[in-house]
């Protein structure tokens, strides 16, 4: 199977490039409620230049990281600890950021969008449409979730407001018919980039494993080497509770990376690095609101910095 990934994780996001400063004002946004959070702690009045390790181990852990992975990055800090010092510990700690390869993309680029209801998929898949056609690319949806009415009705608006086609049918019809006529779409109409939906209902897991398997198998028919990435999308208002959500998904299908949704309406922004560890995946994007530009390459850099901001001078 065709893998943008090597021992890295490389990816190729097709993002519209923002430069550092831009980028942090966005984390900057992503993570007020987090840092509002974290500024309410016993204790932590004014900033300083130096604080404690006990301090610090609170703050992190009022952030949703869990406590292995503060353990992880507070390792053999001393008593007193500076921004840098920190710095270095919190950035090691996404040691599966994706690199950007630009070059060698499969046509049709076909990406399988995975995660529970009300995660945020269709309005992401709306985001990445958006994110694609801006940069010139043409995009084709496919509404393979047919166990929700509401969710063919979702993703048939966006794709009218974004005046990109959408390959549909009736709710309750083969999910796998769907991707495959998507797919097959996209290739006759030498169409960029194909998002494909797909349910999310969790609770039944034994059927919704069987669907994940066959869209996979049958996107592979539609196109040698299709899905060509697997993207999981997590809730990011639900913190750490949403890795266990995430590795059922990762063991039904092999998730490629992850979208977390969201983030600018949580104080739990310190859970994407757990996210991250517990997973060994890459996090590509966070959404930061509900418009359609409203979804951000994930920056490491940009993200600690912002953390940062609200805990030192």
């Amino acid at each position: 199977m065709f893998s943008l990934f090597t021992k890295k994780k490389e990816v190729e996001p097709e993002a519209i490039e923002s430069s550092p400063k831009e980028e942090k004002s966005f984390f900057s946004k992503a993570l007020e409620k987090t840092i509002q959070n974290i500024a309410t702690i016993a204790n932590f009045g004014s900033k300083a230049e130096k604080l404690s390790f006990e301090t610090i181990e609170e703050i992190l852990i009022e952030s949703d990281m869990t406590y292995d992975i503060v353990e992880l990055a507070m390792d053999g800090l001393p008593n007193m600890i500076s921004r840098d010092q920190l710095r270095h510990r919190l950035i090691s700690l996404f040691e599966f950021a994706p690199k950007i390869n630009f070059n060698n993309l499969p046509k049709p680029y076909v990406q399988l969008i995975i995660g529970v209801n009300g995660a945020g998929k269709t309005t992401t898949i709306a985001k990445l449409t958006n994110m694609y056609t801006k940069a010139g690319k043409k995009v084709i949806l496919g509404a393979g979730d047919t166990f929700r009415a509401a969710a063919i009705e979702q993703l048939s608006i966006w794709a009218s407001k974004l005046d990109v086609p959408i390959i549909k049918t009736k709710q309750g019809h083969d999910s796998s018919a769907v991707a495959f006529d998507t797919i097959q779409s996209a290739v006759a109409k030498n169409i960029d980039h194909c998002i494909i939906d797909t349910a999310g209902r969790l609770q039944t897991q034994a059927n919704l494993n069987k669907e994940l398997e066959k869209i996979v198998k049958v996107c592979n028919k539609a196109q040698d080497g299709a899905p060509h990435q697997k993207l999981l999308i997590l809730d990011g208002t639900q913190g750490n509770s949403a890795i266990a959500q995430a590795k059922a998904f990762n063991e039904i299908v092999g998730v490629d990376g992850i979208i977390v949704t969201k983030l600018d309406g949580t104080s739990k922004g310190g859970a994407l690095f757990s996210i991250s560890n517990e997973l060994e995946l890459p996090i590509l994007y966070v959404g930061i609101g509900e418009k359609a530009d409203d979804l951000i390459p994930f920056s490491p850099d940009a993200f600690v910095d912002s953390l940062l901001d609200g805990i030192y001078s």
